[in-house]
């Protein structure tokens, strides 16, 4: 079995220093040579560590891309995938490898540790030893493994943010991979992407301003898909939909999903052809926003693209 470990940075390959914590080269390296060394794990280790590793509170889309890349480029030459990466923007990352590779026939386990593994008490070797082990045994697509479990990579989410058991992802039975016929790379054109959360009382103003300066925006909603009609929200999401910027609505509650159209109160959102994103995870809504205006020139084609299940993100309830 031939591994290529992609370091990005994150956590888990942190030192101590008079700042915080702060990637440092040789940690996580060190701790796979721990591991082989012991008979843990028995298979053939490439890194390749990210110039200049990050703290994942800094990536962006084009980070996403560069780890994406990195698996493209293996091709043949590993079997398997293991990413290590800060909790913070996890699922951001796992979420964009999933509608990034294309044809993705290899398992790709995405890992990190909320306590780095220098400090005593770290979780960070027992997520480094499960990743590797599942990239040996895992089935192809995008998969998070942390404390003990393997976690659908389109579905995942920061759920708490001290716990060691820091993530959660609903079931699901579409794997985290997308199809085609070769593997390759859907890459990222620069786009603004706006996320707004409604609030009692909100300030129209600044979701207006969102729109004239975004190119697609994410709502998260109340409950099963609500959101205030007034004249002023009114205003801006006709506005949006007259100057054709998609927008994606998501529930702000972390379980249960959402369905445009249980309530009246959604209706300002169906008149102005906002997208129902079901239970589509706030992280997957931003990422495929991204992903949608990148591989589609027309309105109609990215409201499409918005609107359908492609690597599973979509729950047991809503994925058909």
């Amino acid at each position: 079995m031939r591994i290529l470990m992609v370091h990005t940075g994150g956590t888990i390959g942190m030192i101590r220093t008079q700042n915080g914590f702060a990637p440092q080269k040789g940690v996580v390296e060190d701790a796979v040579q721990t591991l082989i060394a012991s008979g843990e794990i028995a298979a053939s280790i490439s890194i390749k560590a990210l110039e200049p590793l990050i703290d994942s509170a800094q990536a962006t889309p084009v980070d996403w891309i560069r780890i994406a890349r990195c698996i493209v480029d293996a091709g043949d030459t590993c079997d398997a995938i293991v990413v290590t990466h800060g909790t913070d923007t996890l699922a951001y990352t796992a979420a964009a490898l999933c509608l990034a590779l294309p044809g993705l026939t290899k398992p790709v386990i995405v890992t990190g540790a909320m306590l780095p593994l220098t400090e005593e008490g770290s979780d960070g070797l027992r997520n480094l030893r499960d990743a590797l082990r599942a990239a040996a045994t895992g089935s192809p697509g995008v998969w998070v493994q942390f404390a003990g479990r393997l976690l659908h990579g389109a579905r995942v989410r920061k759920s708490h943010s001290s716990a060691f058991d820091a993530f959660e992802a609903g079931p699901n039975s579409v794997a985290p991979a997308l199809a085609g016929e070769r593997t390759s790379l859907n890459a990222l054109s620069h786009h603004r992407v706006g996320v707004f959360s409604v609030t009692p009382g909100p300030c129209a103003d600044i979701l207006g301003f969102a729109i004239d300066h975004c190119d697609g925006l994410v709502l998260r909603c109340y409950g099963s898909g609500t959101a205030p009609d007034t004249p002023e929200i009114r205003a801006a999401l006709g506005r949006a939909r007259d100057q054709k910027i998609p927008i994606i609505a998501v529930s702000q509650c972390p379980e249960g999903g959402m369905k445009l159209g249980t309530y009246a109160a959604s209706r300002v959102m169906r008149e102005n052809n906002v997208i129902d994103g079901r239970d589509t995870t706030p992280e997957m809504a931003y990422v495929k926003m991204h992903f949608c205006l990148s591989l589609h020139e027309s309105y109609a084609a990215r409201c499409d693209y918005l609107a359908k299940n492609h690597v599973g993100e979509l729950g047991l309830e809503f994925e058909h």
